[in-house]
C-alpha cells in the first residue's frame, strides 16, 4: 500500500510538473487583456477524466496556483479570471452531470443582465454548445472537448463582461473569431485526451495503478 501511495503521489507530481511546463507554452493571445491562452489550455480539461472529478479540479488548481506564483502573484483582473473557467471545463470533461450545465445557462443570463452584454446578445448563444454536446458526451471524446473549452468560454466570458468590461462591438467582433479559437482548441483537448489515455494505460499497467478513466471506461 506504502509503495503504490508512493507511485501515486509520483504519477501526480509528473502530472503537475508536466502542466506547469505547458503553461509557458503560448497559444493565442487574449482579447482586451495582455494574456496569451496556453497549450495548458488543451491539457488541463483532461486531468478530470483521468483523476476524477475532486482530484482533476484540485491538481488544475495548484498547477495554476503555482504558476501564478511562479510569475509574482500579479494580481490585475485578466490573470485572476484566469483561475476558474479551467476549473469549470475539467469538471466538464471528468464526467457527463447533469449539473455543470447550469454554469452555461447562468454564464448566458449573467452576460445578458450587463448593457453590453444585452446589445450583443447572440455572442452568449455559444454557450449552448455544452448544453449541446451534453447528449453525445460519452460518445464522441469531440463532443466532449467542445463542452469543456466552451463551459470554460462561458465562466471567462461572463467574469470578462462584469469586470474587464469590454464594449459591446468588442464581443461582437469576437464572434467570428470565437469559433475558430474554441474549435482548435476542442481538437487540441480531443488529442491530448487520447494521447494522454495510451501513455497513463502503460504506465498504470507497468505501475499497477488505477485511474478513473483507465480502470472504468474505454472510448
Amino acid at each position: 500500500m506504502f509503495t503504490k501511495n508512493i507511485k501515486h503521489n509520483l504519477l501526480l507530481a509528473i502530472l503537475i510538473a508536466l502542466g506547469l511546463i505547458i503553461m509557458q507554452i503560448p497559444f493565442t493571445k487574449m482579447v482586451g487583456v495582455n494574456l496569451k491562452f496556453t497549450l495548458f489550455d488543451f491539457y488541463g480539461p483532461v486531468m478530470g477524466a483521468f483523476l476524477g472529478s475532486i482530484w482533476g479540479v484540485l491538481v488544475v488548481l495548484v498547477m495554476q496556483l503555482v504558476n501564478w506564483a511562479i510569475h509574482g502573484f500579479d494580481a490585475s483582473a485578466g490573470t485572476l479570471i484566469r483561475l476558474f473557467p479551467m476549473l469549470f471545463a475539467t469538471l466538464y470533461f471528468a464526467k457527463k452531470s447533469r449539473a455543470i450545465l447550469l454554469v452555461p445557462a447562468v454564464a448566458m443570463i449573467g452576460f445578458w443582465a450587463t448593457p453590453e452584454g444585452r446589445e450583443a446578445w447572440y455572442y452568449a448563444l455559444y454557450w449552448l454548445i455544452p448544453m449541446v454536446a451534453y447528449f453525445w458526451h460519452d460518445k464522441f471524446v469531440i463532443a466532449r472537448a467542445l463542452g469543456a473549452t466552451f463551459t470554460a468560454h462561458a465562466v471567462g466570458g461572463v467574469l470578462f463582461a462584469y469586470i474587464i468590461k469590454l464594449p459591446a462591438v468588442a464581443w461582437i467582433g469576437l464572434i467570428p473569431v470565437v469559433w475558430k479559437e474554441r474549435g482548435l482548441m476542442a481538437i487540441g483537448i480531443m488529442l491530448t485526451y487520447l494521447a494522454g489515455k495510451k501513455l497513463l494505460e502503460l504506465a498504470t499497467k507497468k505501475w499497477a495503478l488505477e485511474l478513473p478513466e483507465i480502470a472504468t471506461k474505454k472510448q
